[in-house]
Formats: structure tokens, C-alpha cells, sequence
């Protein structure tokens, strides 16, 4: 069977170079026997050799990992931090040469990679004329935003221009997390990384972020949008009947519902795909697979933080019918992405 993975990560020389020159956060300082990636004052995350060999490896490495794992086709975004959290001008310039060394990647292996564009949403307009040159210049497949951009959420009409153009090349945007915004970070501090990051702060920011633009009307100005969130929908697919409480208790009072036309899940089930990426764990695979279904519902590995051999072997036999397993492990993506 054909396997897709939606999400994997890559660094470029030169972009690495950019981080580790920077005196401003987010940057990565070089320690002893590896890297440590500054988020904020109190708060940063280790970064291996090896890690970052692997980030850095767009090549025949990469490829043989692939094929030892059974991946046919890596979707490859751009590894946090991405370009949203720099300001807007240097946000910019690196997203345009990331975007031009990523095409020439893809121009190598062009049956194995696929593109998603990085942008900088800080600068909107900026960013929207990026994604039209990536979807229409580069072949790039859509767009990866890293969850707020320099502590903004991207529900502010601000940055909507960036939405409208993803709808209008009709191509996706994966909403990927990243650390918690300065408004909530200091309530994951205390115990560093490993609160703040993939065990539970990665979620909390990724799923908060994704509330707001549901309140925010975005789906309503801009019906064919598509977002796709990775670790099987950052907790969203078990609460999505709780999302919709405002809509099901007839007591509430009608002003505080939200001012969009539908219920939450209702977009939810029509603008959005969910990845396994991160999230190898049958009962989650489970839980968005009863609610919401085979069409929304692909696979991703997080590669190179997650093995491409791990994320499909932690799966195991999915007990799902022959149909709906070709979905989840191409079918979709093949969808989504408008891949052959």
C-alpha cells in the first residue's frame, strides 16, 4: 500500500546559520555535545547532533530511511522555529530562500518530496504574494504556519490575507504547533520543555489557536480553507461534542454564543484534516476515526523527531476496513494535495 507522510521537518545550512547568529529570541546556541533552541527567557529545548543531521538531510539518507520504512512520499515543511517568529523583514527573506532550497530538493527527488511553503504571517500581504510564487513558481503544495506569529494569533482580520490566498490557490494550511504564546507561557515555565512542548504545551497552544479562528468567523469569509493539524487533531476530535455546548444547551443565553453561522464541529468536519503525526497511539487513531471519519483522519510521522519505522509500526494493524486504511495512508493526502 501506498504511504503518504503529511508531516516531515527539514532544516536548510543556511537557515541554521540565520539561527544561530541571532541575538534575539527565537534563537539556537551550539553547547557541548549538541544545541539548545531559546524560545524565551526561561525556556528552551534540546537539539542533538544527530537530530540535526537528519533535519539537514534532504538527500539519499533520507531517502533510504524512507524506503527501509515503506514511505513513498514526504511532505516537507520547514522545522520550528519557523520564519513566524522572526521579525517581519528577516521573517520574510528566510521564508523565500527556504522555499527556493526546498524546490531544488524536490527538483532532485521529485517522486519522493512534496512541498509545504514556509511564510511569515507578520508581514500578511508580504506573505500571501510568497505563497502565490511557492504554489504557483515553486510547485509547493500548500503552507505551514507555526501557530502564533511572534505571540499573535492569526484569527486577527490582520492576517487574513494569508488565508484568502490559500483559499484562492486551493491549497492547505498546516497549522503546526510550537511553544505557548508570551499571553500563556509562563504557566508552563516552571517546568520547562517538557511541559511546554510536545508531552502537553505543543497541544494546549495548537488547540487554543484553533478554537479562536473557529470563534473568529475565518471558515465563514472563506469557506474552502483547509487546516490540517497533526498528533490526530491536538485533543480537538475528544472534545468535539464539548466544542459545540454553546449550540446544545438551550438554556445558554444566545448572546454568548459565538457569532459564526454553524456550530463548531460543523467546521471542524468540513475545513479540517487530522495527522497521526506524533500521536502512534491506537486509541487517539480511534477516537478522531469515530469522530470524524475515514475522510479526515492521515498519516504523518513527524519525521525526523518520530521514525517513519516507529510511527507506522507503533499503529500496528489498524482495525479499520481495507477502504478506509487506503485513506488514511494515502488516499487523503492524495486528495488534499492534488498528488498523482
Amino acid at each position: 500500500m501506498r504511504v503518504i507522510d503529511l508531516e516531515a521537518h527539514f532544516y536548510t545550512e543556511e537557515y541554521l546559520k540565520y539561527l544561530r547568529s541571532r541575538k534575539d529570541l527565537p534563537y539556537e546556541e551550539v553547547v557541548e555535545n549538541g544545541y539548545r533552541l531559546w524560545m524565551s527567557d526561561g525556556l528552551w529545548a534540546p537539539r542533538s547532533l544527530k537530530l540535526e543531521e537528519k533535519l539537514l538531510d534532504l538527500g539519499e539518507g533520507r531517502i533510504a530511511e524512507m524506503d527501509e520504512a515503506g514511505v513513498d512520499i514526504q511532505v516537507l515543511s520547514l522545522c520550528i522555529p519557523g520564519c513566524d517568529h522572526f521579525d517581519p523583514a528577516d521573517g520574510m527573506a528566510m521564508a523565500q530562500q527556504t522555499n527556493d532550497e526546498l524546490a531544488e530538493a524536490i527538483k532532485k527527488y521529485p517522486d519522493r518530496y512534496v512541498g509545504l511553503a514556509a511564510i511569515a504571517p507578520q508581514d500578511p500581504e508580504g506573505s500571501a504574494k510568497e505563497l502565490e510564487r511557492a504554489v504557483t513558481k515553486l510547485g509547493m503544495k500548500g503552507a505551514k504556519l507555526n501557530s502564533h506569529a511572534k505571540g499573535e494569533y492569526l484569527d486577527d482580520e490582520k492576517f487574513w490575507p494569508v488565508f484568502e490566498a490559500a483559499e484562492s490557490l486551493d491549497v492547505p494550511i498546516y497549522l503546526h504547533p510550537t511553544w505557548p504564546a508570551p499571553s500563556i507561557i509562563k504557566g508552563f515555565e516552571k517546568y520547562g520543555f517538557p511541559l511546554a512542548g510536545p508531552p502537553f504545551g505543543f497541544g494546549v497552544e495548537t488547540s487554543l489557536h484553533t478554537m479562536r479562528l473557529l470563534y473568529s468567523g475565518l471558515f465563514d469569509r472563506y469557506p474552502g480553507l483547509k487546516i490540517v493539524l497533526g498528533h490526530m487533531g491536538e485533543g480537538i476530535p475528544f472534545w468535539l461534542y464539548r466544542i459545540d455546548f454553546y449550540w446544545l444547551k438551550p438554556w445558554v443565553a444566545p448572546e454568548l454564543r459565538p457569532k459564526i453561522k454553524n456550530r463548531p464541529s460543523y467546521y471542524i468536519n468540513k475545513n479540517f484534516l487530522f495527522t497521526s503525526s506524533g500521536m502512534h497511539y491506537l486509541p487517539a487513531l480511534i477516537c478522531a476515526y469515530m469522530a470524524v471519519g475515514a475522510d479526515l483522519i492521515a498519516f504523518g510521522a513527524d519525521h525526523p523527531f518520530e521514525t517513519s519505522k516507529e510511527s507506522l509500526e507503533s499503529l500496528g494493524i489498524l482495525p479499520i476496513c481495507e477502504a478506509d486504511k487506503e485513506k488514511f495512508y494515502h488516499g487523503n493526502a492524495e486528495k488534499l494535495l492534488k498528488i498523482v
